[in-house]
Parts: structure tokens; C-alpha cells; sequence
């Protein structure tokens, strides 16, 4: 996100050195550059400022700067909802163009959209190019300033716009955003009267650390158990070629890497992070969110794995050949690409240098792998060295306990004082392991996506969606039309 190249190498350099291939949340990997066909919508482009204070919770640092956001009024009728979108890690057009339930049922009640970029991502950057360059300024990244902007930013719209004053508010949000949609009520009832909390991982802190890489492996399971097998055994057989003489020179031409790998495990984390991805993305039809993608790409990512053009599976290079072809179903599906790089962290719209410092600081989701109960190498999680981590990058020590004290959650039953949050996970999702899926209160429905992805129903309605998720945006209409009445 920044420009500083010294300090984002450093970073990485950091980063690889004392993770080594451990479990992180999935970086969305550098290809949408690439992409050929992902969703635009020029309402997603008409932006609009605002003058944010730098820090809502103090009374000395007077400093300001332009919050990024769209607003569109297409369908509003005055005094009708503002249906209010918490953006996340990332451009806010990026979650505008990829969140079309929200276009699609505008129409319905006459409502407003509204976009908002999140504080330190996309262009909203509290201090330019040097947001992130030292503790001085990265302070500032978290998600109750961001929340304090949100509550001005509509204060100001509903002020500023006539007939707006007495408009209800819905929040959306999904993944990260569909936390801060959940936190967003629960801090500001008198904002926002409702909302749609989609694939929002509020309890990843504390879920067992293996959950994650469960899921992963399940879905990729249903669609092949040989392939499973085959990615299980895949570790062992890069590992034994790395150590071999010019093993890693090897694996570079293989793999079609851009530049020669200096460890397996360099190589280990760019496919952990791949396996990760598809499991997210696994939607029923082709989609350009993270990359262009087949319908199904677990689906897919497994028939090339196992494909019948290889005769057998008797040495570590013919698996490991068999992981490039499906590889290539994530990086390459338009073969548009000539070589891929495993230093990549992040698409130009997603923002995982913001990330890894929120992870760093109040959002630590442990991850860890067993090898036996998945496809993966066994990985403790490792708190000590996380932290460790986190402090030569940032100079920040992580509160494990913050966000439950913040927001609550620890035990679950306690999140039945709140009230009007829907929560949407899909069985597909490796984060619904860190959702609410059990309805605690009548008023905060947990609400399963049979079939479904990461925050498939926040997306635009498409023939190849699974019923259930049909079912769900009507349960998602009939609630909001609750919430405004």
C-alpha cells in the first residue's frame, strides 16, 4: 500500500524468515491484474470525500483526512433506507462491484446505497504514502476508529441530504466487512436498525486453530478424495526435491515461477495460501473476484490433479506435476500469464499489509494444520513467535482478548443482549469456522448457506445459485423489512 520499498521488503523478508509456512489468513494473491473479465460498475466509481478526524477517541491529535465512499440515489425516495455497506481490507469499488444483493434489492425498498472505504485501505490513507511507516501513525488502524467513521460519515449524509434525516440504516458487510457490519450495530443501535453479517469470522479468535484447514480440506475432499490424497502427499515430495542438488532450481521451472525460489518453503506458503483461496471462492459459477475462475474451481483444481494423462503416480516429480496442473486452474485459467510470483501479497485492491498489522494487533485468528485430519504439513500455532513476528514488523504486541472485550463473544450465549443481526455462513467457507452458527437470540438468526462460498449471498444473483441461497436473501429481505417498519 505504501511506496516505501525498503520498508515492504523488510516486511516480508520479516515475514517469511520467522513464519515459515505457518498458517496466516489467505493473501489474496497478485493476478486481478490480470484479469480479463472482472465485474465493474461505474456507480462503483462516482467517489466522494468526507473529512474524518484521525482519532475519534482523543482530544489532541487534531489531525484529518478524506474518507473515500460512493453514494448513489438511483432508487431512493425520501425519507426510505440507506442500505450502508462497512468497507474492509481493500478499494472500496473492489466490495461495491462484487456485493450486488445489495443493488439488486434497492429497487425493493427505495433504498440508497452507500459505499464506505475503510480507514488505511484503498485511497483512504490517514497519513499518504506514510501511513504505515511507523507506530506514530499505524495507531490509528483499528476497527473502532473505523467504526467512528462510519457513525459521522452517516450522520453527515443524513444532515447534508434532504429528506434523509429520519432514513433507517441497514449495514452489509462480509468476511472482515461482515464483522464490522455485526460491530457496527452493536456498538451504534441508534445508527444502524439492522445487519446482514455475511461469512463474519466474530469468534476466529478463540476457534480451534485447525478448524480453518479442516474445511479447506473438506471441500476438496467432496470433489475428490484421490486428489486429496495427492496434495496431502504433495509437501513430502517438494520437500524431498528442494534438498535434493538444484532441487530449487527445479521447482522454479516447474512451477513457471518468475524468479528462482530460495526455500521450499516459500514455495509451501504460496500453495497454502492457493488452497485457502479456491476454498473461498469455490462459487457455482465463473467469477473474478480474487482471479478468473472456473465455476467450481475446487471442482476443477482436482480434475486436472488427477487427470488420467498422467499414467501413474510413482515419484515425487510426477506429483508434484500434477500440483502445477492444478495450480494453473487458480493462475492461469485464461493463459494469459507467462509466469507467476510467490513474493506476491496482494491484488493492487486488497490491502494485506493493513491486514497483517490489524492481525498483528487486535484480530489474531490462530491457524495450525495436523496433517492427518487434513491435506496439509503439520503446523502447531505458535503464539510466541506470532507475536514475535508482529513486533519486528510493527512494533506491536497482539491483545488476544481485546475484540471479546470490545465487542463480546467469548462465551457466546452473551451476544443475546445484542439484537437485529442477521448471520450468514456458508458449509463451503473455511472462515464460517470462526461464525456464529447457532441462533443465541431470536433477533440474531444464524442462518446456514447449504452450497455456499465465502459470502455467496452478498453477491449478485446468478441462475446457478444454489437454492439455498435464494432462500436465504428472502429471509435477508423479510428481516430488513422487519428492521424499518
Amino acid at each position: 500500500m505504501i511506496n516505501t520499498t525498503i520498508f515492504k521488503i523488510c516486511f516480508l523478508l520479516v515475514l517469511i524468515q520467522i513464519s515459515s509456512a505457518k498458517w496466516t489468513k489467505p493473501r489474496r494473491l497478485n493476478i486481478l491484474k490480470h484479469s480479463s473479465n472482472h465485474i465493474r460498475d461505474d456507480r462503483c466509481r462516482q467517489f466522494k470525500t468526507f473529512t474524518q478526524k484521525v482519532d475519534h477517541f482523543g482530544y489532541v491529535n487534531m489531525d484529518t483526512y478524506q474518507q473515500r465512499y460512493t453514494l448513489n440515489t438511483d432508487y431512493w425516495q425520501s425519507g426510505k433506507p440507506i442500505f450502508f455497506y462497512a468497507g474492509n481490507e481493500g478499494d472500496i469499488d473492489l466490495f461495491c462491484d462484487n456485493t450486488g444483493f445489495m443493488w439488486d434489492i434497492a429497487p425493493l425498498f427505495d433504498a440508497m446505497v452507500v459505499f464506505a472505504e475503510h480507514r488505511y485501505y484503498g485511497q483512504s490513507l490517514p497519513y499518504g504514502n506514510q501511513s504505515y511507516s511507523k507506530p506514530e501513525y499505524t495507531r490509528y488502524l483499528t476497527s473502532g476508529q473505523a467504526l467512528a467513521d462510519y457513525a459521522y460519515l452517516l450522520d453527515n449524509i443524513r444532515s447534508s441530504i434532504k429528506g434523509a434525516e429520519q432514513s433507517p440504516t441497514v449495514v452489509f458487510g462480509g468476511s472482515y466487512g461482515g464483522m464490522l457490519a455485526a460491530y457496527f450495530r452493536m456498538k451504534y443501535p441508534h445508527v444502524v436498525v439492522g445487519a446482514h453479517a455475511a461469512s463474519a469470522p466474530i469468534l476466529q479468535m478463540t476457534t480451534p486453530c485447525e478448524s480453518f484447514s479442516r474445511i479447506v480440506t473438506q471441500d476438496f475432499q467432496q470433489e475428490s478424495p484421490q486428489c486429496v490424497d495427492i496434495i496431502r502427499s504433495s509437501w513430502g515430495a517438494v520437500n524431498r526435491i528442494a534438498i535434493a542438488a538444484g532441487g530449487l532450481r527445479r521447482l522454479s521451472a516447474l512451477f513457471k515461477l518468475c524468479r528462482p525460489l530460495q526455500s521450499a518453503d516459500e514455495l509451501k506458503n504460496w500453495l497454502l495460501d492457493m488452497y485457502g483461496n479456491i476454498a473461498m471462492v469455490d462459487y457455482p459459477y465463473a467469477t473474478s473476484f480474487l482471479a478468473d475462475l472456473p465455476a467450481f474451481p475446487a471442482r476443477v483444481f482436482c480434475a486436472n490433479v488427477t487427470a488420467s494423462s498422467f499414467d501413474t503416480i510413482n515419484d515425487d516429480e510426477d506429483i508434484v506435476r500434477r500440483i502445477v496442473q492444478g495450480t494453473n486452474v487458480f493462475f492461469n485459467y485464461t493463459g494469459h500469464t507467462d509466469c507467476f510470483d510467490t513474493g506476491s501479497q496482494g491484488s493492487p485492491s486488497l490491502g494485506d499489509l493493513g491486514w497483517s498489522y490489524q492481525s498483528c494487533s487486535e484480530f489474531v485468528m490462530p491457524m495450525c494444520s495436523d496433517g492427518v485430519n487434513d491435506m496439509f504439513e503439520k503446523q502447531d500455532w505458535d503464539f510466541q513467535a506470532f507475536s514475535d513476528m508482529c513486533f519486528a514488523a510493527w512494533s506491536v504486541r497482539p491483545r488476544l482478548e481485546w475484540p471479546y472485550i470490545e465487542y463480546g463473544g467469548k462465551n457466546v450465549t452473551d451476544l443475546r443482549y445484542y439484537s437485529n443481526i442477521a448471520f450468514t455462513n456458508g458449509n463451503l467457507d473455511p472462515w464460517s469456522s470462526g461464525g456464529l452458527r447457532v441462533t443465541v437470540a431470536p433477533t440474531l438468526p444464524a442462518i446456514l448457506v447449504t452450497g455456499g462460498a465465502h459470502h455467496l449471498d452478498l453477491r449478485a444473483a446468478n441462475k446457478a445459485d444454489p437454492p439455498s441461497v435464494l432462500q436465504v436473501r428472502q429471509q435477508i429481505v423479510a428481516l430488513i423489512e422487519t428492521w424499518i417498519s
